[in-house]
This record gives structure tokens, C-alpha cells and sequence, in this order.
């Protein structure tokens, strides 16, 4: 009497894997039923969708209008120029990030010795006072204080561009972010005029519409006004768009997740990776972006992998849920 044979062998937890794999490809001599694949998988079906419409009534994202470089204008116009003003002088988060926008390193993030962002290098160009201001008003309809203004800032050295800009800022730095700011500043050189030129473009929406970028594949492509936009976060507390951030509960030590913009499906999965950011370390680091997407990467591979990882893959064996669900075929047949 083999193996496979003995009384023993009926329970799967006492064969080898190689016994086990034998016993299943044996042609089954047990008692059969009739099965209607076709109704199980309508009432399935009908059951999914059904919890899927509830679950989406009571827990969808929200699915708000687009926030516009034009909102954000109209309500804090001197929070717009200051934030402009960083773009231009190459102060700004955008402008310091480093890759793939740029060379800089204020936002480089590391894993132990190896940065991923410096790996991959500058991928996708962004230099914010070309990027969001100088470019944007190159496509403004010529007027002679504007072309003169852009003549002049062009042909300055470095060591005038920022005597200018910082006179600029001594004048509008500490304004109210909902302040209008100057017509004229001494000693800002082309500035004013360009800022307020900016300004204008964006109260306008001509604005969001010069820095969306088309392509063959994205119909449009919104990381320049984004990351424009998103400046503000980072240099102003009260700023239009932290204001908007923080009711919705999408700042970083919050755990909100937005739809995006139109009609696509949500982000739920998201939950996870916001989770991640809560717990320590990963709160704490400045390598946070990083050590989420390790960990996520991590956990990625491991359910990926987990018919080869021993030990997890047997875990049904030593949990055996599927007795529970089909109770009544053990009861039946207790060997």
C-alpha cells in the first residue's frame, strides 16, 4: 500500500508538497453537484455592486471643482505676486527641489546611501522663473511697458536681478496675502511691471491655460500649475491654498485622499500609503516619500511573490478558513 493509500494520507497536512501535488492531480472520485456558474456569478455580481454603490454613497471621495492659479489670484493677489516673486528670484520650493525638475537638493530624498531622484536625473525640466513667469508672459499681447520691462530684466546681470527682487520684496513681503499690491516700487527695476503683468494674466485665466502643457498621450498635463500652486503651501501658513488643503484634511498629517480631477475613479488605496505617513519614523523624516514607497514596494512584492515565500504561503493549512466555508462538504466527508 503506497503513500498516498494509507488512511492517514487523507488529511493534506500530514502529505509531503510533492504527495500533495500528486493527490490533487488525480481525477476526483468523490460525490459531484450540480453547479449553475451562471447564476453564482450574477448574484455575485449583483451583491459586489450593490455593497460597492452603498459603500461609495457613505465613503467617496469628493470630487470638487479644479482650484485655478485664477481663484487664487482674485482672492489673495498679493500672496499670488510674493509667491510669483519666489519663482523668480529662484527661491521657491519648486525652484530648489532638485530631480527630476531641476538640479537643485532642497527636496532630494535618500534610503540609506542612494538617492532614487539623483539616479533617474532631471527627467522633466522645470525652471521656475522661465517655467512660470518669463514664459507665461512671452505670450502676452506685446505692450510697450511689458516688452520694455522683459527687455531689461533680460539683459541684466545676476547680481541686478536680485537687487531688484529684493527691493520688490521688502515692498510687498509682508503684505496681507489679500492685499493689492503696488503699482510702482523704487528700486525694483522691471519687476513691478512684470509681476503685476503676471498678476493680471492669471486674474485673467489666461494663466492656467499657458501653463497646462499638451501631449499625444495626456490630453493635458497640470504639474506646472501645480507645483506653482503648491509653493504657496510651503511658504505661506495662510495661504488660498492651504486654506482649501486643510478643510478637506489633505495636509500631511492628515489622512484625506482627493479624487482626481474629472470623472475618474477614485483613490482608496491611497489609505494605505497615507497611513504609512502617520507612524514613526516615517512622520518625523525628511526621507519620508522615500521610506513609504520602500515599505509599499516591500509589501507590493511580498503579496506579489507569496505562492513561492515559505511559511506565508502556507498559512491557509494552518488556517483553514475554506473548512468553514464549505462546512457542510467536511461534515460530509470528516476524513
Amino acid at each position: 500500500m503506497s503513500a498516498l493509500d494509507k488512511p492517514r494520507a487523507t488529511n493534506p497536512t500530514h502529505l509531503s508538497r510533492r504527495q500533495r501535488a500528486r493527490a490533487e492531480a488525480r481525477p476526483w472520485k468523490g460525490p459531484l453537484r450540480h453547479y449553475d456558474i451562471i447564476k453564482e456569478a450574477t448574484i455575485a455580481f449583483v451583491v459586489v455592486a450593490g455593497i460597492a454603490v452603498i459603500l461609495a454613497a457613505l465613503f467617496s471621495s469628493p470630487d470638487d471643482p479644479p482650484v485655478t492659479l485664477r481663484q487664487w489670484a482674485t482672492a489673495q493677489p498679493a500672496g499670488f505676486t510674493q509667491v510669483a516673486l519666489s519663482e523668480l528670484e529662484g527661491t521657491s520650493t519648486s525652484a530648489t527641489y532638485g530631480p527630476p525638475f531641476n538640479n537643485g537638493s532642497g527636496s532630494v530624498q535618500w534610503l540609506g546611501p542612494i538617492s532614487l531622484q539623483k539616479f533617474f536625473g532631471v527627467s522633466w525640466p522645470v525652471h521656475p522663473d522661465r517655467s512660470f513667469v518669463l514664459d507665461p508672459l512671452s505670450t502676452v499681447p506685446a505692450t510697450p511697458p511689458l516688452t520694455s520691462a522683459m527687455r531689461t530684466w533680460e539683459s541684466a546681470s545676476a547680481k541686478q536681478k536680485s537687487g531688484w527682487t529684493g527691493a520688490y520684496d521688502k515692498a510687498v513681503g509682508k503684505l496681507r496675502l489679500s492685499a493689492s499690491i503696488p503699482a510702482e516700487v523704487a528700486g525694483a527695476g522691471p519687476v513691478p511691471e512684470m509681476l503685476s503683468s503676471l498678476l493680471a494674466m492669471a486674474r485673467s485665466g489666461a494663466l492656467d491655460a499657458a501653463l497646462v502643457t499638451h501631449g499625444s498621450f495626456y490630453s493635458s498635463n497640470y504639474t506646472n500649475a501645480i507645483m506653482f500652486l503648491g509653493d504657496s503651501a510651503t511658504s505661506q501658513d495662510h495661504s488660498y491654498w492651504n486654506k482649501i488643503v486643510t478643510a478637506e484634511h489633505l495636509q500631511g498629517s492628515q489622512w484625506g485622499v482627493m479624487n482626481e480631477t474629472g470623472s475618474w475613479p477614485g483613490q482608496p488605496w491611497l489609505w494605505l500609503y497615507s497611513m504609512w505617513y502617520q507612524v514613526p519614523p516615517m512622520s518625523t523624516s525628511g526621507n519620508a516619500d522615500i521610506l513609504v514607497i520602500g515599505i509599499m514596494t516591500v509589501l507590493s512584492l511580498a503579496l506579489l511573490l507569496l505562492p513561492f515565500i515559505p511559511g506565508l504561503r502556507d498559512i491557509p493549512r494552518w488556517v483553514p478558513l475554506h473548512r468553514i466555508i464549505w462546512r457542510q462538504y467536511y461534515r460530509e466527508r470528516p476524513d
